[in-house]
């Protein structure tokens, strides 16, 4: 593994200090559950979002955000964010990971943050979408982007001491698996289909005792990133390939340097490990329980992973809305 040895390692478990920026992303969110509209979801995520970030005691520098600056007024790529202390570190967010979940009061929506040491995280910023496979500890090393899919299933249910037919795969459902989705059925394998929302899909995918032993299949690009810092922190592993839309697409990667064959593993993606993740749930899903609101408050659960002491917690938090509004810009309404 390559290892950023440009600092001291970090001490401290930033991993709690963000998941106080993901509560506050998914609760200011969650008033628009279901209201169908996911600007409204997406500008009431990033204003939360930003404002806590803020406060953070960071040098961070967005590395995967809400776009770049001319189109994005906050959290933009390359935003320098928190309040300016010492320590230096890559920023990646995802305000709300599934806004038409939440825009359509669908189950999964999360807020995310990753934070990482300065010059640990890489985004392939050329390539929009890319094709992944994710697994965790266990089968880690039985997957190959390159191999069938067949083979693929083959040495996971080996690894893991199953038979085919006893392992999950979650897929996006979109028109461009139809292949994907025949391979695998053809295989054996048990499949499980969802709208939007890889992250915690590539999460579930790794986490032991998990209902899902594999992601397949293509995705964004950022979420790829967001994904192999959670699956740095509890040992899982993602393999991503470049999958360009069209001709141009691929010629222009081509054209700025990509090496569109190349693949990209967890260490590829993350450098370090001193890698911190955090995510909140904003509509009820498998991973994480949404935001529920009781008179004067809400309560949320949350998720929080350090690499480094490969811990990871699970935080039910009641919030107070009067007391709240005294140290942050949320009012609660």
């Amino acid at each position: 593994m390559k290892i950023v040895e440009s600092q001291r390692p970090i001490e401290r478990n930033i991993a709690m200090e963000l998941v106080r920026v993901t509560e506050a992303a998914a609760m200011a969110a969650a008033r628009y559950l279901g209201r169908g509209d996911k600007n409204l979801v997406d500008d009431a995520a990033v204003t939360a979002m930003r404002h806590t970030l803020g406060y953070v005691e960071m040098d961070g520098i967005v590395i995967i955000g809400e776009g770049v600056k001319d189109d994005a007024p906050m959290l933009y790529i390359g935003e320098h964010i928190g309040n300016g202390s010492g320590l230096e570190v890559d920023i990646a967010v995802d305000p709300i990971d599934g806004t038409t979940l939440t825009a359509k009061g669908l189950p999964g929506a999360i807020s995310v943050v990753a934070l990482a040491a300065k010059g640990s995280m890489h985004c392939p910023v050329d390539l929009v979408y890319m094709d992944k496979i994710v697994t965790g500890r266990v089968a880690r090393d039985a997957i190959d982007i390159n191999a069938s899919v067949a083979e693929n299933l083959n040495n996971v249910a080996r690894a893991k001491g199953r038979s085919v037919s006893e392992l999950t795969v979650v897929i996006l459902d979109r028109p461009r698996h139809e292949q994907l989705l025949a391979e695998i059925r053809e295989a054996g394998a048990r499949i499980k289909l969802i709208s939007d929302g890889d992250i915690s899909a590539s999460i579930q995918a790794a986490m032991p005792g998990s209902e899902v032993d594999l992601l397949m299949g293509v995705g964004g690009t950022p979420e790829a990133v967001l994904s192999a810092a959670a699956l740095h922190c509890i040992d899982g592993a993602i393999q991503c390939k470049a999958w360009p839309r069209t001709d141009e697409e691929r010629n222009t990667a081509m054209a700025a340097g990509v090496d569109v064959d190349k693949v990209y593993t967890t260490d590829d993606l993350i450098t370090s490990d001193d890698v911190f993740f955090a995510a909140t749930g904003v509509s009820s899903g498998e991973l994480l329980k949404g935001v529920r609101y009781f008179s004067g408050g809400a309560q949320t659960q949350s998720l929080a992973m350090r690499c480094r002491s490969g811990t990871v917690r699970w935080i039910d938090s009641l919030h107070n809305f009067d007391r709240l509004h005294k140290v942050s810009f949320f009012d609660g309404k």
